[in-house]
């Protein structure tokens, strides 16, 4: 049995695009019978990053790494993330002169930019290092890889991330929450600097705003907008997709996205998208189809009132969990070749 080993610095306790894709691609992999090893934060002490304490920094030496990927003897290595364990990885494979693949997930470089004001550079030079060790290095989106390009990265592979459009369609019979009034516009993801909140919570729209999730910024975005949104935290399962049933637009204010799974759990619940014109919702949105980008977000979420909810489900049926981890599958490289 062919085992692979996924190397990752945010797991199951933590609620984002990394953790949903990655627990989608371990159930593939165990379906088709791979032995699969996660080496994830819980394994391990950690410590909360400074200024964002969601986020957890793993301690570990490269020995204790060393020690446990000897110890797994895989045939594939893949890692997922830049932090503490996905650096160990890294140089443990370096060091053995061990082949490996990578994902670039997250807009680091802007997001720290966005919370510093500085240190762009600086990450771009980190991130192009340790990417530029892998055989492959995966992104989501033709318009990242352009980006990527222009920063010097190498070896790269445009690969869609995918979701579960078992899970997510559309509830028929899904009740509409108290507080809530049609149209209902909403929002699906973290609460943080990083994810523009401002810029969809200052919409004058008709209806109703509706935020899922929760983040550093929660209090203070219920604060400052009160009684101009319901806030109602993390949900997952069945919850979240009824949630989804009953709302009108997904609206997306982001500026940093790579992909944004939840664009697509919207889409397979029916929802049209209504985004910035960025990397991601331009890669996937087909304009006046299933949803509307442009600098206007506010115009851009009125004009996707009057899209067809059946266009949405069939682009994220293009995008289902299965395609994109066989397609990861197919592009693993083994740790070794002859």
């Amino acid at each position: 049995m062919p085992k692979i080993v996924i190397v990752t610095d945010t797991w199951s306790d933590s609620v984002n695009g990394v953790v949903t894709s990655l627990l989608q691609v371990q159930k593939y992999l165990m379906s088709k019978r791979f032995d699969v090893k996660v080496i994830h934060p819980g394994e391990f002490k950690t410590v909360p990053l400074p200024t964002y304490s969601e986020i957890k920094l793993s301690l570990l030496t490269r020995k204790q790494m060393e020690d446990i990927l000897q110890k797994e003897r895989p045939d594939y290595i893949h890692i997922a993330t830049e932090g503490p364990l996905g650096l160990a990885a890294r140089m443990i494979c370096v060091k053995n002169n061990w082949k490996f693949t990578s994902y670039y997930y997250t807009q680091w470089p802007e997001y720290i930019q966005i919370r510093t004001g500085t240190f762009k550079d600086l990450a771009y030079k980190y991130l192009r290092w340790f990417h530029n060790a892998s055989q492959r290095t995966f992104v989501t989106t033709v318009s990242l890889e352009k980006t990527l390009k222009e920063n010097g990265f190498k070896h790269l592979t445009v690969l869609p991330l995918g979701v579960d459009t078992n899970l997510f369609k559309r509830n028929p019979n899904a009740a509409i929450p108290a507080g809530l009034k049609k149209p209902i516009f909403v929002y699906l993801g973290r609460l943080a600097s990083e994810k523009n909140l401002e810029a969809f919570l200052r919409c004058d729209l008709p209806g109703r705003k509706l935020v899922i999730g929760d983040g550093p910024n929660r209090q203070s975005l219920e604060r400052n907008f009160a009684g101009r949104a319901k806030f109602v935290g993390y949900k997952k399962g069945q919850e979240l997709v009824d949630l989804l049933s009953v709302c009108d637009v997904f609206v997306l204010p982001s500026r940093t996205e790579t992909f944004c799974i939840a664009m697509l759990e919207a889409l397979a619940c029916g929802l049209p998208i209504a985004a910035f014109d960025e990397p991601g919702p331009r890669d996937i949105i087909t304009q006046g189809t299933d949803g509307c980008v442009g600098d206007d977000l506010q115009n851009n979420a009125v004009k996707c009132l009057g899209l067809n909810p059946e266009n949405c489900r069939e682009k994220a049926l293009k995008y289902s969990s299965d395609s994109w981890s066989e397609n990861l599958l197919a592009n693993l490289t083994p740790i070794r070749t002859s």
